[in-house]
């Protein structure tokens, strides 16, 4: 909508481009700033408004295949929960009033949010309108497969013609894997995976949306050095023209999700369910295919990748062996179970992802 205006107003627009970074004609910087700070304060605002009426329709309910784990939630049930629609709410407002809507980035960054909230919210309904524990775990997959499906043959179509558009590359070896057509099915891979993965990290309060916050920061940076010319080929990274703009989406997304937390950290107000995790680790996913960077994602979001491997590997050795690795599966659930204290074990989760995401980011310079 501000750039919409400002289009409309060239004499302004020819004074301020000349004070523009990157490839933006107007302020990204400060765009992403303001996206952040909206975001935050709508996150807030809606807060209380958003809780009670959450809390008359959509309160969570226990109910583990874990009768520990239900004994130590127990003072968990009936919190309201689905709060990711103020998430999602204060991510599409504020990209809608501070991103450049022309651009098929932002479009498509807009449409993967808005998708992937509309399949967490109904997964979240089934599961409490119903005695169903949500959609069957094969049904949601096949969705999100299908939407990122859909994503993924769009940035192919618009990837193709961008020099390593199309190519996996490795931090710090540089190393380079050209994809090709199986670029698609990769981004299906990797937005489901990272939708899948903070899905599965949101377990506690405040450690799922705290831990974005440290990843969403790493690569609302990383999408703005990777659209910026100078910056990209003085770091020896894909430029990719526009993806500055992505940045005001991972930008309002911090905010949104710290505006969330002020009310998700412990203890929690209300959860963000599905419809809040789903969306938010496909957003990351969608960053990460557009700046080629989905190897920094795994280090970024290295605590969701962690709290997923665990699981499966949890799955995996009980079906060879008959036993456990973990108490308790995702990791978090682990710690619980051997007494430590919920906000000790988010605290410390938090720290890994604070590292992992500035590693991420310093990678960049490390070449061998």
């Amino acid at each position: 909508m501000i750039i919409w205006l400002l289009n409309h107003f060239s004499p302004l627009l020819e004074k301020l481009e000349v004070l523009s970074t990157g490839d933006s004609r107007v302020f990204l910087t400060a765009r992403i700033a303001l996206a952040s700070l909206s975001s935050f304060l709508i996150a807030i605002l809606l807060g209380p408004f958003a809780i009670r009426w959450l809390e008359k329709r959509f309160r969570e309910r226990i109910d583990s295949a874990s009768e520990k784990l239900n004994e130590i939630h127990a003072s968990k049930n009936a919190t309201p929960t689905m709060g990711g629609i103020f998430i999602v709410g204060a991510i599409l407002i504020s990209g809608l009033l501070w991103a450049d809507l022309s651009s098929g980035y932002v479009q498509l960054g807009l449409l993967t949010a808005s998708g992937f909230a509309l399949l967490g919210a109904y997964d979240d309904w089934v599961k409490l309108s119903t005695k169903q524990n949500g959609l069957k775990p094969r049904q949601k997959l096949i969705v999100q497969l299908i939407f990122s499906a859909l994503i993924g043959a769009a940035l192919y179509h618009s990837h193709s013609t961008v020099p390593a558009g199309l190519d996996l590359i490795m931090p710090v070896t540089r190393l380079v894997f050209p994809l090709g057509i199986l670029f698609v099915p990769w981004a299906m891979l990797v937005m489901t995976g990272s939708s899948n993965a903070v899905n599965l990290t949101d377990g506690l309060d405040g450690l799922a949306s705290g831990c974005m916050v440290f990843a969403g920061s790493a690569f609302a940076g990383l999408t703005y050095l990777a659209g910026h010319k100078v910056m990209a080929e003085y770091l020896q990274i894909p430029y990719i023209p526009g993806a500055g703009e992505l940045s005001i989406l991972l930008g309002a997304a911090v905010g949104a999700v710290l505006g969330f937390l002020w009310f998700n950290c412990y203890p929690a107000q209300v959860f963000m369910g599905d419809t809040g995790s789903l969306p938010l680790g496909a957003l990351l996913g969608f960053a990460a295919l557009v700046i080629r960077q989905e190897a920094l994602l795994v280090i970024a979001g290295g605590v969701f990748v962690v709290e997923t491997l665990s699981v499966m590997l949890q799955v995996f050795w009980y079906k060879r062996t008959g036993n456990r690795i973990l108490a308790c599966s995702p990791l978090h659930n682990h710690f619980l179970f051997k007494g430590e204290h919920e906000m000790k074990i988010v605290v410390r989760f938090w720290i890994c992802s604070a590292l992992l995401a500035i590693i991420a980011v310093a990678s960049l310079k490390i070449a061998t």
